[in-house]
C-alpha cells in the first residue's frame, strides 16, 4: 500500500535482481493469504500492525543473526584467511599487512573465488565508480600487482590470476 507500486512489487523485483537484503515486512494486510504471499515473494519476516515496539525490535535482532551466506564474516582460500571484522589477514602462518584498498580488493576477489572478476566489475564493486570518463584498468592493475606481491609470496601456490583481456579470478591451481 505505498503510493505508485506495492511493496510486494519492490520486494519482487529485489529478488529477481538477487538483491538479498533482509526484508522485514511491516503492514496492517493481517491475513493469512496476505502473510503467505509475501513470504512467498521472499520476505523474510512478516509483521501486521499494531505491533508492539518491543517484537519489532527483536524481529529485526533475528534478522541481523541470520545474516547471508554471501556476507560471512570470515573468508578463506587455500591458507589465506581474511576476518572481516578485525580486517586480519593471514596466509599460512604469515599475518598479512595490507592498505584499506587491498583489504578491499581481497575481500571481493574471496567472495567471488573461483568466478572471473573483469575490471568493470572492481570499478563498480570496489572503487565505487559506476560511470567515469577514464577507465580505472591502470589503478586496477597496479593494486593487483601489490596485492600479488603481499598475497602470492615464494613457497606458497599462487592464488591470484589473470585471465588475460577478460580479468581476474581467485583460486587455487591455475584458471
Amino acid at each position: 500500500m505505498l503510493p505508485g507500486r506495492s511493496g510486494l512489487e519492490i520486494l519482487q523485483a529485489l529478488r529477481q535482481r538477487h538483491i538479498d537484503t533482509p526484508v522485514l515486512i511491516l503492514t496492517a494486510r493481517d491475513g493469512v493469504d496476505d502473510r503467505v504471499l509475501g513470504l512467498d515473494l521472499g520476505a523474510d519476516d512478516y509483521l501486521a500492525k499494531p505491533f508492539a515496539v518491543p517484537e519489532l525490535l527483536a524481529r529485526v535482532r533475528a534478522l541481523l543473526r541470520r545474516g547471508r551466506p554471501s556476507e560471512a564474516l570470515r573468508l578463506k582460500a587455500a591458507d589465506l584467511e581474511l576476518d572481516v571484522v578485525t580486517r586480519r589477514v593471514v596466509r599460512g602462518e604469515r599475518q598479512i599487512e595490507l592498505t584499506v584498498r587491498e583489504f578491499d580488493l581481497l575481500e571481493y576477489l574471496l567472495r567471488h573465488q573461483g568466478n572471473l572478476v573483469s575490471r568493470e566489475m572492481l570499478a563498480r564493486e570496489v572503487w565505487k565508480e559506476p560511470r567515469r570518463a577514464t577507465p580505472l584498468d591502470n589503478v586496477i592493475d597496479v593494486q593487483m600487482t601489490r596485492l600479488r606481491r603481499k598475497v602470492d609470496v615464494d613457497g606458497c601456490p599462487r592464488l591470484i590470476h589473470t585471465v588475460r583481456g577478460v580479468g581476474f579470478v581467485l583460486r587455487e591451481g591455475e584458471p
